[in-house]
């Protein structure tokens, strides 16, 4: 008789904690395999502290808790200091794990940035659905740049340090300065500073949902909110093609500062709902447009993530590595 036992079955809760929503997830894994069991989506401006949202977590159905969880990553759209602590600019409240009563169970929880985890989502089950946007051919070992517009516009980089081993570096890149080109963008950038009352434009403003918000209220004065911008969106829409075209410079410029020559993979809930958006001609113009490096960027693959659970299955990977 075979005395062997089988292999624990480690319980995994994840979250990805967003400007909009905050989804949470329970994975299994065993035998070097991730299963998602569960999700559950809270909206995160219906809470006002992050105490109050696990209050709403153990509410739901989810079948996995801070307390049962054998590891828990929790990723969010902002800046993390010591794998605890958490300033989110896009939210009204503020994460530390630290001050946090034990008897809400994330004593053992790791806190990273949402584009992390949508980093490590690349070497995840999820990455099987992703959408081809422009054919390529990676360079073996180099980094993948992973880019989404959403809330925010996220930015991150895998990158591989030996055989079947890769790490994520997070960005905070969608606070950077903006880049706008000729006549007509130095227009648009004199109607955001207005517009916000920032004298900063950074790539937050651009590519993201306010980005197309504002979009359509310079081309046509109304102001609505982006998903309606969205819904009626025509390929000779000039928000559609502005806005391609301003995502394709932004992967362009981050793909040339990190020489991301494994691929650049798109994500967010902007840009995964709207394909259009990416698979707009002006998107391809944009991304190879470069006097210097045309021919390097005509040979990345650009792929379009679908998976609205990308960043849970991310945080998942993560988690499972470092069981």
């Amino acid at each position: 008789m075979d005395n062997m036992q089988e292999p624990h079955v480690k319980r995994i809760l994840v979250a990805d904690i967003g400007g909009t929503n905050s989804r949470f997830a329970a994975f299994s894994f065993s035998n070097g395999e991730l299963v998602r069991q569960a999700s559950v989506w809270l909206s995160t401006t219906g809470a006002t502290s992050f105490a109050q949202l696990l209050e709403q977590l153990a509410a739901s159905p989810l079948p996995c808790s801070p307390q049962t969880a054998d590891a828990i990553v929790l990723a969010v759209a902002g800046p993390v200091e010591d794998g605890k602590r958490a300033s989110l600019p896009n939210i009204g409240w503020d994460i530390d794990l630290a001050a946090l009563p034990d008897s809400c169970g994330c004593s053992k929880a790791l806190l990273v940035n949402d584009f992390l985890a949508q980093a490590y989502a690349c070497l995840s089950p999820a990455m099987r659905d992703a959408l081809s946007i422009l054919p390529g051919t990676p360079v073996e070992g180099a980094p993948v740049a992973v880019l989404g517009a959403g809330t925010g516009f996220g930015h991150a980089l895998l990158v591989k340090v030996t055989d079947g081993v890769y790490t994520a570096l997070p960005s905070e890149g969608g606070h950077a300065h903006f880049p706008f080109v000729g006549t007509e963008e130095h227009a648009y950038a004199e109607f955001l500073h207005k517009e916000t009352g920032r004298s900063q434009i950074i790539g937050d403003m651009v590519v993201t949902g306010s980005g197309m918000r504002y979009l359509h209220t310079f081309f046509t004065g109304e102001r609505i909110p982006s998903r309606e911008v969205t819904a009626k969106l025509t390929p000779d829409a000039p928000e559609l093609v502005w806005f391609a075209r301003f995502l394709g410079r932004a992967c362009h410029d981050y793909v040339l500062k990190t020489l991301a020559l494994g691929g650049v993979v798109l994500t967010g809930g902007l840009v995964s709902g709207n394909p259009s958006i990416a698979r707009h001609p002006a998107f391809a113009q944009a991304f190879m447009d470069s006097d210097t490096h045309g021919h390097l960027l005509r040979k990345i693959p650009v792929h379009l993530n679908t998976n609205e659970e990308f960043g849970l299955w991310g945080a998942a990977q993560l988690a499972a590595m470092n069981l």
